[in-house]
């Protein structure tokens, strides 16, 4: 697959609860070829003294009008910068990079997202061929994204928030196992923090069923040259231990292969 770098216009900013926003980018070289589990490394204009991109995991892309689309939070001083850009703003994007998710699942798909790791699983919802479960955890009720739009599309979405907020109280794994005791014949997906996809990975290995995990690391260069974003795996055919780039050998990786 092809890597583009290309001149992306900003369309539309639409904000969401608590600092989280969705973009949307003409780039109709990226939005032809993107899959889902894949990102994109964003050039902010205005950032003369920290000229580094930004990765952000791909919300949604659609081939025919050519749009992208990142939904991220604003955290920090590029994500600010980002985030007060005005529609047209020229942008350089760099993407799609990196290994996406399987989308031939043997079980029922369960979809695994933590506050905004919701995002590259709603293009995974949309790509794969059979409908299946999202769980969904946050912090609040204002961590819990977008989740009307996989109702929308059919899926059966079940919710955990720390302070019971919304959903059940507790970890999103609370959920999960439930689901998992009731139906054990699944394929996991998931995307959040590294705890999250650690719990979710050792259920997946307990349960003798695939869970593809995306990894989030720090990123400097995003294609895979200044071994920043390292990650020990574990090879399958010899069973040794190697460091794997999480841009281009991930982001995701399979639950079996990750050595935490």
């Amino acid at each position: 697959m092809t890597m583009q770098d290309t001149t992306a216009t900003l369309l539309d900013i639409r904000p969401l609860a608590q600092g989280y926003q969705v973009l949307t980018f003409q780039a109709p070289e990226i939005a032809a070829i993107a899959q889902p589990g894949q990102f994109v490394h964003v050039q902010i204009p205005t950032l003369e003294a920290s000229r580094l991109r930004r990765p952000f995991s791909i919300y949604d892309a659609d081939p025919a009008t050519g749009k992208l689309y990142v939904l991220y939070k604003v955290v920090g001083f590029g994500t600010q910068r980002l985030a007060a850009l005005p529609v047209g703003s020229q942008l350089q994007i760099l993407g799609p990079i990196g290994r996406p998710f399987p989308l031939n699942p043997t079980g029922t798909p369960y979809l695994v997202g933590g506050g905004y790791g919701v995002a590259p699983l709603w293009f995974l919802a949309t790509r794969l061929p059979r409908k299946g479960i999202l769980f969904v955890g946050g912090r609040t009720a204002a961590d819990i994204l977008e989740t009307e739009r996989f109702v929308q599309l059919g899926w059966d979405v079940r919710i955990a928030t720390q302070d019971g907020s919304a959903g059940e109280q507790g970890l999103v794994t609370l959920p999960l196992d439930a689901a998992l005791e009731q139906n054990p014949d699944a394929e996991l997906y998931a995307c959040g923090p590294d705890g999250m996809l650690r719990a979710v990975g050792e259920r997946a290995m307990a349960k003798n069923i695939k869970g593809w995990l995306s990894l989030d690391k720090h990123m400097v260069c995003g294609v895979g040259a200044c071994l920043a974003c390292v990650q020990k795996i574990r090879k399958e055919d010899d069973g040794s231990e190697v460091l794997a780039r999480v841009c281009v050998d991930g982001p995701v990786f399979e639950s079996r292969e990750i050595v935490w």
